[in-house]
């Protein structure tokens, strides 16, 4: 599933979807389907022939329904939040987990848009490493990685807002692909989702008109900081789906609707760390994600893709959980292999080893300044840990090698 823009303008299709007497046709399978206009929003035909989706405003009306099943979901969502929480804190330095969680996170949300580069492509290209064989695509992950700590550095002095998503999506864009469509820029033309290339007549979805979007950026941005009717989780799966739903730019919409995700969760200071991000569950669920998006505008069903969203936050907290346990672990089975084999040089070795955590990839000058020591020395203390299966060369090569910390790697390189 794409976002198409036009490049030339068309002419007006016959068929579409039409919001007319609460209800919705929708062209995709050509039955009626009951709509609910004032919980999701409505269909409007356009003066060229196609038909856009104009959501209405958050809260829902009705109310959101507190039915048993979601009350258990959101439970289960703030335990296991917890306990995550809990867990992070026992690291000896959590911000270094957090850095291996972001790279795994641009990873896969990236992924999500069909890129191919891997968690070992983002950590190669950090390293400077020169790899012909490596996906073109890596820079939109290092970019996603940029956007989301540009986010997070930027919530102490302005809220996520409007001005700070425009912030974030030109950091997402410039120098990829998506370059030329005008980063950090609301569209000003009409986009739509379907297969790539297709005709916005035989599109699933067509977003609001782009001189609409802010006003529905604006009370977006009011339910977001004005309304405390809700519990902070149910909010923020409201306004994730509002996002996608409104659109606002030519490319990059899903990227930056998972990013705004982790920027909530962190405002609400939900966690001490920002280590928590779907991606991974969304693309392992892909296409009922994109369903559950398309039956809120459809039929105003919003409850099924809030207990999804609060299952999604659950299972991912307990997988990072998990995560953070294993490294705890990993790092004192390490400590004490190193301290039980390399005797005198142990000091060192552990030095080189703490500065791994953060960055895996590591080269034999590298090493010499970790540990104040000769070129000669570094090597062989390089050579002492491969041996013990802490560090494998992969390269290749027998200048310019590097070295990667593979058994940490391997806790995040998944999904």
């Amino acid at each position: 599933m794409t976002t198409s823009v036009p490049e030339r303008p068309r002419p007006a299709e016959k068929s579409g979807p039409y919001y007319s007497q609460g209800i919705i046709w929708s062209q995709k399978d050509s039955i009626l389907k009951p709509g609910n206009n004032k919980r999701a929003g409505e269909y409007r035909r356009q003066p060229s022939g196609h038909s856009t989706f104009h959501p209405a405003p958050l809260p829902p009306e009705p109310p959101i329904e507190l039915t048993e099943s979601l009350q258990r979901a959101l439970s289960r969502a703030d335990r296991e939040l917890g306990r995550l929480d809990g867990s992070i804190t026992t690291l000896p330095n959590p911000d270094l987990f957090v850095a291996m969680y972001v790279r795994k996170e641009a990873v896969l949300s990236s992924q999500i848009e069909g890129t191919q580069s891997s968690l070992q492509d983002v950590l190669a290209a950090e390293a400077h490493l020169m790899d012909a064989q490596r996906p073109d695509d890596v820079e939109e992950v290092l970019n996603y990685i940029e956007a989301l700590q540009h986010g997070l550095q930027r919530l102490p002095t302005l809220p996520v807002s409007v001005r700070l998503i425009c912030e974030i999506h030109e950091k997402l864009l410039q120098g990829t692909r998506g370059g030329k469509l005008t980063p950090g820029q609301l569209r000003k033309i009409q986009n739509w989702i379907g297969p790539s290339g297709s005709p916005i007549g035989e599109a699933s979805f067509v977003p609001p008109p782009p001189q609409e979007l802010p006003d529905l950026l604006t009370e977006l941005e009011k339910f977001l900081h004005n309304d405390q009717s809700l519990p902070v989780l149910l909010q923020i799966g409201l306004a994730h789906a509002q996002f996608e739903t409104i659109h606002p730019f030519l490319d990059g919409n899903g990227r930056i609707g998972r990013l705004l995700i982790a920027l909530l969760l962190s405002e609400r200071d939900i966690l001490q760390k920002p280590v928590l991000y779907l991606s991974h569950y969304f693309k392992r669920h892909r296409q009922r994600y994109y369903d559950l998006l398309q039956n809120i505008r459809d039929a105003g069903e919003w409850e099924p893709w809030l207990e999804f969203f609060l299952t999604g936050v659950a299972e991912v907290s307990a997988e990072a959980t998990e995560t953070a346990r294993k490294i705890l672990q990993l790092r004192e089975e390490h400590r004490a292999l190193i301290a039980e084999n390399l005797g005198y040089s142990a000091g060192n070795g552990h030095r080189i080893l703490e500065e791994m955590f953060e960055h895996p990839i590591l080269s034999v000058n590298r090493a010499m300044k970790i540990t104040q020591t000769t070129y000669a020395a570094a090597n062989a203390l390089i050579g002492r840990l491969e041996d013990l299966g802490l560090l494998r060369e992969i390269t290749g090569q027998k200048r310019n090698r590097r070295f990667r910390y593979e058994p940490y790697v391997q806790l995040f390189d998944g999904g």
